[in-house]
C-alpha cells in the first residue's frame, strides 16, 4: 500500500511524498530474522534490546509493544529481558501463499519519545505438504494410430509447498508403452507429458491403466499419485488446433459472476465425428478457479467473483478435444485489474487520554493507516477537522501520530472529538473516519475570582455574638480540587484594630459572622481584607475588600450639659421681675451620643410652678419668656423639661430648673436656701444638711463679690471723668445691650464702645464681661431713673 498527503480546503492534511518516502527507506534499514515455518510456540527468535543498541531496562521504560499487520499476533515480546519469542505456530503457506520469500513485517514502538523500529521475520518452507492432483483419475483416449514419440499432456499435481519442497518430478507405474517427461513452466513449476513409445493396438489391448506419481525435492521427499486410464480408439488423423496457442486478458476485479471473460476457439481439419471440437479447462493451476468454459462454443465465464488482492493473476489451461478423441491445447493468461473496492483501514495504536491542558505538542495518539488496493486506490490522504488545535504529524511508513498543536484550555473546552478521516485517491473515493475522544485534564492555571472586588455589609449595633453579617463568594474556573476555594481573614495592618476577635470566617462557604457585640458609639466602620485560595499545587489566591458599616441602634438617651443634673446644688437661673416677654431665661443644652435621627433632639416642658409663664422651644432648648411678670407671680419657679431623641423607640432625659424672680441688684440673694430647703424636702437629712451649708456659704461669696465690684465701679467712674472718654447721649440701640441670638450661651454680654477725643483711629475697646446678664439688666433699669447713671456706666 501506498500512501499521499495533501491539502485540500477546509481541512488540514499530512501527505507522503513518494520521494521523501524512498528517501527514507533509502536511509533506513530494517532488522531481519529468519526462522522455518510450523516452529513451536516459545521459540526464542531474538533480543531485541541487544540487537537495537537499546539500555537494559529501556523497553520496559518506554513501554515498548510490538504491532503486527493483520489480526494474528505471530510474535511476544518480553520487554523486562528484551526477547522475542513465537507465541503462535506460523504456517507459512497460510501467511504467504506462493510469495517467495515469506516476509512478515512488524513494528517495534517505544514511547516517552514516540520511536518506531522496522523488524522482518522471514518464514523459510519446510515439506509439510504432499503433492496433491486434482482428480484421482485421467482418462486419455488415444487412437491406435498414434506413431511413437507422440506427447500426450497430463494434469500436474500441486503442492503448498515452495522451491525445492515443491513438485521435482513425475514417474509412471513401468509398461511397454508409454513414459513420462517432467517439464517446466515459465514460473519454474513442473508438469508432466506422457510419450508415447510403443503403438498400440485396439484389438490386441483396447485399454490400459498406468499409475502417475509426483515427488517434491524435500527431505525426505513426498509424494502424490494419481491412475491414468487409456482408452485406444480407432483411428483419427487431425487433432484439434487453437488459433492462438496463448490467450491474454484483463478483467476487472468487480466483474459480475458469470461475466464473459473470453472466447477460445479451435479447429479440426477433419469431418463428421472426428470434426467436431469440444472445449473443457485442462489445468488452471489450482484445485478451485473462478472460470468455467461451455464446451461447445468455447466461451470462458466467471464461475465466481474475483479480487485482485487475493490473486491477481491467473494461467488456464484449455483442451480441445474432437470426437475421435484427439485433442489440442492453449493457455489463457488472465490478469486481474484492481479497482478501488476496498476502503482506507485505520488502526490506533495508542491513545492517551486525558491530557494536561498546559500540554506542548503532547503525543495524543498514534495510528497506522492501510489499504490493500494498488496504485492510486492504495494512496491515501489523512486529515481531521480544521477548527480544532490539533496535527496530523507522518512518522514512520503508514503511522501517523496526532499531537496538540499549543496549549490547551480546559476551561473553555474540557473535551473533543476528534474524527480521523482517510481517504484514498481512488476513483471513486472511499474514505474511513474513526472519532476519538480526548478529555483535558486540568492544572491549576486560575485563581479564584471573587464577585465583587470590593463587599460592604451593614450591621445593627447592640447585636448578638455570632451574627452572620454577611457571605463573601469566590469562584474558580479550574475543576476538582484545583477549584476547590478556602476563605481566610487576611493580618491587618491596623494595629488598633483586634480583628480577630472581632469578625470570624467560615474557611468553606465564605460567611462572615460578629464574634461580638459591636457599638456604633465605639467603632462606626472599619476594613478588611479576605483571601481566597484554592487547593492546587501551586495554590492560587486572590483578595477582596470587605468594609463594614455598623448600624446606629437608638441606645443611648440624651445627655444634658447645661444646666447640670448630677451637682450637689441645683443650678439656679435669676430672672429679673420687669422682663418683656420672650425673654431667654436659660437654654438647656442637651447632646445624644446617636447619630441620625437618633439624635435629633426635641424639648418639652413637663411641669412648671406658673404653667403659663413659660415657653420651651422644641428645637434649641430655650426657656423664655411668655408674658410678663406680675406681682402675683411666685418669687421662685421649678421648671421640669423632657429632652426627647427621635429613636425607635425614642429615648429622654429630664432637666429640673429653678429660676427665681428678683427685682434688682439691690435685692439680696437670699431666698436661695429657701429654694434649696423647699427642693431639699424631697431628700434625705444629710443632702438637706449639705444644700443648707453650700447655699450659705454662696451667699456670702456673692456677696462679696458684689460689694468688690460696686469698688471697682466707683473708681472706674473717676477715672474715666478725669480721662476724658466721652460717652455719646442717648440710648444705645437695643442690639447692643442685649444678645438674643441662638447659641448655647446662657447669658447675655455687654461691652463698652469708648472713642477717645483725637483718636486717629477711631480704635474701638472692647471690654470683657465682668457681670452676668442680672446685673446688666438691673443696670438697665436703673439707667431709666437716673440718666447720668446711664452715660457713665463703664465696664473695665
Amino acid at each position: 500500500m501506498e500512501t499521499a498527503l495533501a491539502k485540500t480546503p477546509g481541512k488540514r492534511q499530512v501527505a507522503f511524498l513518494i520521494i521523501l518516502l524512498l528517501l527514507w527507506e533509502a536511509g533506513s534499514e530494517a532488522i531481519r530474522y529468519s526462522m522455518p515455518e510450523e516452529t513451536e510456540s516459545g521459540y526464542l527468535v531474538a533480543n531485541l534490546e541487544k540487537d537495537l543498541g537499546l539500555r537494559v531496562g529501556e523497553l520496559v521504560s518506554r513501554e515498548a509493544r510490538i504491532h503486527h499487520r493483520g489480526n494474528k499476533e505471530l510474535l511476544q515480546l518480553d520487554a523486562e529481558i528484551g526477547n522475542l519469542f513465537v507465541k503462535e505456530k506460523p504456517d507459512r503457506e497460510e501467511l504467504c501463499g506462493v510469495t517467495e520469500p515469506c516476509l512478515l513485517h512488524f513494528q517495534l514502538i517505544l514511547e516517552n519519545p514516540v520511536q518506531f523500529f522496522q523488524t522482518d521475520l522471514q518464514l523459510t518452507d519446510i515439506n509439510d505438504h504432499s503433492p496433491e492432483f486434482p482428480h484421482r483419475e485421467m482418462l486419455l483416449k488415444i487412437q491406435e494410430s498414434a506413431q511413437p514419440g507422440t506427447v500426450f499432456p497430463l494434469k500436474a499435481a500441486q503442492d503448498s509447498d515452495i522451491g525445492s519442497n515443491a513438485v521435482q518430478n513425475y514417474t509412471v507405474s513401468s509398461n511397454l508403452h508409454f513414459h513420462v517427461v517432467t517439464l517446466s513452466r515459465a514460473d519454474g513449476r513442473k508438469y508432466p507429458e506422457l510419450v508415447l513409445d510403443r503403438a498400440l493396438d485396439r484389438e490386441e489391448q483396447p485399454e490400459l491403466t498406468l499409475t502417475l506419481t509426483a515427488v517434491d525435492g524435500g527431505s525426505p521427499p513426498r509424494s502424490g499419485a494419481t491412475t491414468v486410464r487409456i482408452e485406444v480408439v480407432d483411428i483419427n488423423d487431425n487433432a484439434p488446433q487453437f488459433v492462438q496457442s496463448l490467450y491474454e486478458v484483463q478483467v476487472p476485479e468487480n466483474s459480475p459472476v458469470d461475466a464473459l471473460v473470453l472466447t477460445v476457439s479451435a479447429m479440426d481439419l477433419d469431418a463428421g465425428i472426428h470434426g467436431n471440437v469440444v472445449y473443457s479447462l485442462f489445468q488452471g493451476g489450482g484445485a478451485s478457479q473462478p472460470f468455467a468454459i461451455h464446451g461447445v462454443t468455447g466461451e470462458i465465464r466467471l464461475s465466481k467473483e474475483l479480487d485482485f488482492e487475493v490473486t491477481n493473476h491467473y494461467n488456464i489451461e484449455i483442451a480441445a478435444t474432437d470426437g475421435g478423441g484427439l485433442s489440442g491445447k492453449c493457455t489463457v493468461a488472465v490478469q486481474v485489474l484492481d479497482v478501488n473496492d476496498n476502503a482506507p483501514e485505520l488502526t490506533i495504536r495508542k491513545l492517551t487520554s486525558p491530557i494536561p491542558e498546559n500540554s506542548l505538542e503532547t503525543v495524543v495518539a498514534v495510528f497506522s493507516v492501510s489499504d490493500p488496493d494498488s496504485g492510486d486506490n492504495g494512496r491515501v490522504v489523512c486529515s481531521i477537522q480544521n477548527d480544532l488545535p490539533f496535527l496530523l504529524k507522518p512518522t514512520f511508513k503508514n503511522y501517523y501520530t496526532l499531537v496538540t498543536e499549543g496549549p490547551l484550555d480546559r476551561e473553555s473546552r474540557a473535551e473533543y472529538n476528534i474524527t480521523i478521516t482517510v481517504t484514498d485517491l481512488g476513483t471513486p473515493r472511499l474514505t474511513a473516519q474513526h472519532t476519538i475522544t480526548v478529555q483535558v485534564s486540568d492544572v491549576n492555571d486560575n485563581a479564584p475570582a471573587f464577585t465583587q472586588t470590593s463587599y460592604t455589609l451593614f450591621v445593627q449595633e447592640n447585636n448578638s455574638p455570632a451574627l452572620h453579617i454577611g457571605t463573601i463568594s469566590a469562584t474558580d474556573s479550574d475543576s476538582g480540587s484545583n477549584a476547590h476555594i478556602t476563605y481566610s481573614l487576611l493580618p491587618t495592618h491596623d494595629p488598633q484594630l483586634a480583628l480577630s476577635s472581632l469578625i470570624s470566617i467560615n474557611a468553606d462557604n465564605g460567611q462572615l459572622f460578629a464574634l461580638r457585640a459591636l457599638d456604633y458609639e465605639a467603632l462606626q466602620t472599619f476594613e478588611f481584607r479576605v483571601g481566597a485560595t484554592d487547593q492546587g499545587l501551586p495554590a492560587l489566591s486572590s483578595q477582596a475588600l470587605v468594609r463594614v458599616l455598623v448600624l446606629d441602634a437608638n441606645d443611648n438617651a440624651p445627655f444634658v450639659l447645661y444646666p447640670l443634673q448630677n451637682a450637689s446644688v441645683p443650678y439656679t437661673e435669676l430672672l429679673p421681675r420687669a422682663a418683656e416677654p420672650g425673654y431667654l431665661v436659660t437654654k438647656v443644652v442637651a447632646v445624644d451620643r446617636d447619630s441620625g435621627q437618633n439624635a435629633w433632639l426635641s424639648f418639652q416642658l413637663l411641669k412648671a410652678t406658673e404653667p403659663g409663664l413659660f415657653t420651651v422651644w422644641a428645637h434649641n432648648g430655650e426657656v423664655r419668656t411668655s408674658r410678663l411678670l406680675s406681682e402675683r407671680d411666685a418669687p421662685k419657679h421649678r421648671l421640669l423639661l423632657l429632652v426627647k431623641d427621635n429613636g425607635d423607640p425614642p429615648r429622654s432625659a429630664s432637666v429640673t430648673l429653678h429660676v427665681l424672680v428678683v427685682d434688682g441688684l439691690s435685692q439680696p440673694y437670699l431666698p436661695l436656701p429657701e429654694v434649696v430647703r423647699e427642693s431639699s424636702q424631697e431628700e434625705d437629712a444629710l443632702t438637706l444638711y449639705l444644700v443648707i451649708a453650700l447655699a450659705s456659704v454662696s451667699s456670702l461669696f456673692l456677696l462679696s463679690v458684689l460689694m468688690f465690684v460696686g469698688v471697682r465701679l466707683c473708681r472706674r467712674a473717676r477715672a474715666s471723668s478725669l480721662s476724658g472718654c466721652s460717652v455719646p447721649e442717648g440710648h444705645f440701640p437695643g442690639h447692643l445691650l442685649e444678645d438674643r441670638g441662638e447659641g448655647t450661651l446662657s447669658q447675655n454680654y455687654q461691652y463698652e464702645v469708648c472713642l477717645r477725643e483725637g483718636s486717629g483711629t477711631g480704635e474701638f475697646n472692647f471690654l470683657k464681661p465682668m457681670i452676668p446678664n442680672l446685673l446688666l439688666q438691673d443696670a438697665g433699669r436703673e439707667s431709666k431713673e437716673s440718666p447720668h447713671y446711664r452715660d457713665s456706666f463703664l465696664f473695665s
